[in-house]
């Protein structure tokens, strides 16, 4: 077959991630990567040098958009690996000549742009492909084969436990990271909905019961929104959902912590528990005392998203991994958790210290007890706002609360 022609937008941050990616590709002869744009290209000379632009042909430009009016023609999709809040406009760019797009997560964190973007991407000749990046692996979609065919009986909840130090810096390190709204647009860039979206989402798979390309749909929604680092945007969640099947998911995220980073989906079942650790062991607890380990396989989680999608678009399998339409439900999720939380509280002051890691020379804040706050929560229900972490709880809220996001959002921003 001939290789799928392709097309990335941008070269520094996570691009840079893509471009590696797309070149092992095209050396298999999978894809072809005919053209790339950055606003400031001469400021990546070198990694066109290391990528070896020049041999493999590849046409550079300094605007996506001439880039697009040039090059439709010889491309199959578009890579999109930009900032949160330039996703819709390249994607309606895209998909005004024909082309699907490869999204990074999230597509977009507000609800109102990802109905736009879901009808601008029927003007496509296929459906783009949002990166949520472990929907694709192969033990997690035969373990959801198994929850499907009623092995682990009926879905009761689930928890999610998610701690990734992040410095300091890392919130400096562009101009939209831990932020809320940018010139009247709505971001919401936080671990919940962006640095660790991928988990959240997986949750939502994990309990989407009609099918095995299926995400839960959200009945209603409770939350505490935090922050220790000195942001606009929150860097601690805690979220409790109901689904339309009736049962709950319970998270407890942070990137206001210290050590190594941990992350655990736990599936609730009738018969047993499921413990999915991307990366790690898989485990089965049975009710009847019995244990299994499933070991997953080795996982290169770009590049497998890539061939995936190269699958779909030459007609080998029926859809992309995620569609614009199956974020739905991560959308609305993340809106309906800023929307119940109302403000973002600062944790308290006196348990927050700040710790320095001479080898990598950077500081991280830690937050006393947070381990016991997460247990608590994620195993009990107990609110960090009953161990003094604020003085009133989130209000529950329906997805027909949606509409007082952008005022939230606003309310939340000019609080800081």
């Amino acid at each position: 077959m001939q290789p799928v022609r392709v097309g990335i937008i941008g070269m520094g941050g996570f691009a840079g991630s893509h471009h590696n990616t797309i070149a092992r590709l095209e050396e298999r002869g999978v894809v072809k990567l005919a053209c790339a744009c950055d606003p400031n290209p001469v400021a990546f000379t070198s990694e066109q040098l290391s990528w070896r632009f020049a041999q493999r042909g590849v046409k550079v430009f300094d605007s996506y958009r001439s880039m697009l009016a040039e090059c439709h023609g010889d491309l199959d999709y578009v890579a999109v690996p930009t900032p949160i809040g330039l996703h819709a406009e390249m994607h309606e760019a895209a998909t005004s000549y024909g082309l699907p797009a490869y999204l990074e997560k999230p597509p977009t964190l507000d609800f109102q742009e990802l109905e736009r973007m879901i009808v601008a991407d029927r003007r496509a000749k296929c459906s783009s492909l949002v990166g949520f990046n472990f929907i694709v692996e192969k033990s997690r979609l035969a373990l959801k084969e198994r929850l499907l065919s009623g092995e682990f009986g009926a879905i009761r909840g689930g928890t999610l436990a998610a701690l990734w130090p992040r410095p300091s810096g890392y919130f400096a390190r562009n101009g939209w990271s831990g932020r809320l709204i940018i010139d009247g647009k709505v971001i919401l860039d936080s671990c919940f909905g962006n640095t660790m979206g991928h988990f959240v989402h997986n949750m939502l798979f994990w309990t989407g019961t009609g099918g095995l390309y299926q995400w839960a749909q959200i009945a209603a929604v409770r939350a505490e929104l935090y922050r220790a680092h000195a942001i606009e945007g929150a860097d601690t969640f805690f979220v409790e959902a109901d689904l339309a099947t009736g049962c709950t998911l319970r998270f407890a995220l942070s990137l206001a912590c210290a050590g190594a980073s941990t992350s655990s989906e736990t599936v609730i079942c009738e018969k047993a528990i499921l413990r999915y650790s991307v990366g790690g062991q898989i485990e089965v607890s049975w009710k009847d005392g019995r244990s299994e380990r499933i070991s997953s396989c080795p996982f290169d989680a770009l590049e497998e998203n890539h061939l995936e999608y190269v699958r779909y678009l030459r007609r080998e399998i029926a859809r992309p991994a995620t569609t614009l339409e199956d974020s739905r439900p991560l959308v609305v999720l993340n809106d309906l958790a800023h929307i119940s939380s109302g403000r973002i509280h600062p944790i308290p002051a006196d348990i927050v210290s700040s710790l320095r890691d001479e080898k990598e020379q950077k500081d991280y804040l830690s937050v006393t007890g947070m381990a016991k706050i997460v247990d608590n929560f994620l195993s009990r229900g107990i609110w960090p706002s009953y161990a003094g972490w604020r003085r009133e709880n989130g209000e529950v809220v329906t997805p027909s609360d949606l509409p007082r996001l952008h005022n939230v959002a606003s309310a939340m921003a000019s609080a800081r």
